[in-house]
Formats: C-alpha cells, structure tokens, sequence
C-alpha cells in the first residue's frame, strides 16, 4: 500500500497492522475512535487456543497500542475466527 499511516484512518491502520503481520488474514475493524471491536478471520487460528489467537492479533498492534498517546486505548471486544 502506498498510502502512509497519517493518511489512513484509525481503522485503516489497525485493519492493516493485523492482515500485515497475521498470515493470511482478514479484519474487520470498527469503534469510537479510541476503543474497538475487530473480528480476525485467518486458518492460522486452527488449533489454537484464544488466549493464542489473541496474543497475535495484539503483538499485530503494539506499536498502535504502546505509550501515552498510543491512537488505539482499548479493544472492546476481539474475535478470532477460522475460515468457514
């Protein structure tokens, strides 16, 4: 993508951060602004406990989620599903 981050929402950004360091993933990403709700969908979550899944979705986001000032304060709720 050629777009940089100050050129992408919030959203965008996280959406990014996941399906970037996520194999074979898709996001979807909604909120306020400050907390978020974001479903993941990757076959890398087969077999995989949650407590697994989620530790990659957040490694995903820690430079979005680190500091004071961090853009991303919360994930509301976080769901991580394998392909149907």
């Amino acid at each position: 993508m050629n777009e940089t981050a100050s050129q992408l929402t919030i959203e965008e950004q996280i959406k990014q951060a996941i399906e970037t360091s996520v194999p074979d993933s898709t996001a979807e990403v909604g909120g306020d602004g400050r907390h978020f709700e974001i479903q993941v969908v990757s076959p890398v979550f087969e077999g995989k406990r949650t407590l697994e899944k989620q530790r990659l979705v957040y490694a995903a986001l820690g430079d979005l989620m680190a500091g004071s000032n961090a853009p991303v304060h919360a994930i509301a709720r976080l769901e991580t599903l394998t392909p149907a």
